[in-house]
């Protein structure tokens, strides 16, 4: 049956949602998955399409690194716009059949996902002609940029459901000086969150673009990962050559029925010979792909270990320091993990 599998991510890194597209398209392109929507939020993250400015990045390079904000260049179409915690981001990976091949009605059919999700909210929302994205009392509420190739789709749209609208005091946003910015939450003066929005947009993409909303087949792989520490040092390991020999923390899957807690103590132990003590969440989980278009969610913590380290399943260690230890993390989950451990 076609339709369109809807995936609900939560936290994902930038540079992970721009790996997940370019897997997931690789992926419909062999026809190994069908039409796919990922809503997900990614951390404060400015990004600049193919027609951005840099002047339109207000802030200095200090100031966003004050603020935790990274600056990513992508390939979609359009200026500079923010992503972070509050906003729907949807990343459409579709393959638009014949009669349908034209992005103008693509973005057009978009805009109205938007707005019709508003309406559902009480929240009269439009198109303006002269502006790309949507719109609501002269404000932006929902941007937009694509890109197609050969009509296979990625990137897609922002939805600000309630972020921190002063970030977007950072930058000049799609770089247009004329108009501002606003939320769900501030137009309806009340609080709303992400997961009550979540649903109605799947709803109306699906209702737009005529695509039965389908239940992904397969979970995402759930796994853990621990920054073991002995005081100020990270116990880094080196992956052997057939697992990709790149240095991480300590990783692993949760077995049937184990906790996510189970399952850190066990691969902690199992992977270090250490004694584990003060296992501590870090309050930190998010998703990427893996092996082609296989989604993971993982959790991460942090834990003390004594004693002397005894490999089982890796080349070779090091205890590293903080800079140290995240200059090696070859991912960045594995690196924000680390910095939580330290914070």
């Amino acid at each position: 049956m076609s339709g369109v599998t809807v995936h609900r991510l939560g936290r994902v890194e930038y540079a992970d949602g721009l790996d997940l597209q370019r897997r997931f398209q690789e992926a419909r392109r062999a026809n190994r998955v069908g039409d796919t929507l990922m809503l997900l939020h990614h951390p404060p993250v400015l990004t600049l399409g193919r027609g951005a400015k840099r002047a339109n990045v207000l802030a200095s390079e200090a100031r966003l690194a004050e603020l935790g904000v990274e600056v990513h260049e992508t390939d979609r179409g359009g200026d500079v716009t923010y992503h972070g915690p509050g906003q729907i981001v949807g990343y459409p990976l579709l393959h638009l059949p014949p009669g349908q091949q034209d992005v103008r009605k693509y973005v057009r059919k978009i805009e109205e996902v938007m707005i019709r999700t508003c309406a559902h909210f009480g929240i009269a929302a439009h198109r303006e002609e002269k502006w790309p994205g949507v719109w609501t009392g002269g404000r932006k509420i929902a941007a937009l940029g694509v890109h197609l190739s050969r009509w296979y789709t990625r990137h897609g749209f922002a939805l600000n459901v309630a972020p921190d609208l002063g970030h977007f005091e950072l930058i000049v946003p799609c770089g247009i000086r004329e108009a501002g910015v606003t939320s769900m939450a501030r137009e309806l003066r009340r609080d709303i969150a992400v997961a009550e929005v979540e649903p109605v947009v799947a709803e109306k993409f699906s209702e737009v673009f005529e695509l039965p909303m389908l239940q992904p087949e397969q979970p995402p792989l759930e796994v853990v990962s621990v920054v073991v520490r002995q005081g100020p040092k990270t116990l880094t390991l080196l992956r052997t050559p057939q697992d990709g020999g790149f240095w991480q923390v300590v990783t692993g899957t949760l077995e049937k029925g184990e906790s996510p807690e189970a399952a850190a103590l066990r691969e902690a132990r199992e992977e270090t010979g250490l004694t584990i003590e003060r296992l501590r969440p870090l309050n930190y989980e998010y998703s990427f792909t893996l092996h082609g278009a296989r989604l993971v969610h993982e959790r991460a913590y942090a834990a003390e270990g004594t004693g002397e380290v005894t490999l089982t399943e890796h080349r070779a260690y090091e205890w590293l320091d903080r800079d140290a230890a995240l200059a090696r993390m070859p991912f960045p989950g594995l690196r924000e993990a680390v910095r939580r451990s330290y914070a």
